[in-house]
């Protein structure tokens, strides 16, 4: 299982209709059902991997201290078995910030993944893509952002836990497309 962090795992802060990370440890806060969620995916025996782009420590908006304060505080949460964070920008083109899978890719190598059984849960384009790219199954959490849509997502749902309750029932390796919500 990946999951990308902010929108997904934590709550988001919306501005003019994008989505952004919270700017301390004080901001964070789970979404509602994500640690049943995340939990029931754990116990059913999926790994459970963190792939976040976090570009603001990159521009100086963000300090590196809080992006892994807010890391520590995940996994003191949640079963997390992997955390992969980017901290370049669009201009880097680095192989690791979404939409490239480079980090799905890395945690696949490191933990023995196989990516053909796996899902990648997101909230924007860049996670389904990732995921697309990295052969995955996707599931896109739909935020309705002002942003680019989407394309091809496996599944669409309106929270982590309609997703996960998909994926523990079997339906989603087993019905492309299918909508819930």
């Amino acid at each position: 299982m990946f999951f990308d962090r902010d929108g997904v795992i934590n709550r988001a802060f919306i501005r003019e209709g994008r989505p952004y990370p919270p700017a301390s440890l004080r901001e964070f806060e789970l979404l509602p059902g994500v640690l049943e969620a995340v939990n029931s995916l754990s116990s059913a025996g999926f790994l459970i991997v963190v792939v976040t782009n976090q570009p603001d420590v990159a521009t100086g908006i963000q300090e590196k201290s809080v992006v892994e304060d807010m890391q520590s505080k995940i996994e003191e949460l949640l079963p997390i078995n992997a955390f992969k964070v980017c901290y370049h920008q669009d201009k880097d083109d680095c192989s690791c910030r979404k939409p490239k899978p480079g980090m799905l890719l890395e945690a696949a190598c490191q933990c023995s993944i196989d990516l053909q059984h796996s899902y990648m849960v997101g909230d924007r384009w860049r996670d389904i893509e990732a995921g697309n790219s990295a052969g995955c199954k996707t599931i896109l959490i739909e935020r309705g952002y002002f942003e680019k849509k989407a394309e091809d997502p496996t599944h669409v749902v309106t929270s982590i836990s309609e997703a996960s309750a998909l994926i523990l029932s079997g339906l989603a390796g087993n019905n492309p497309k299918n909508e819930v919500g």
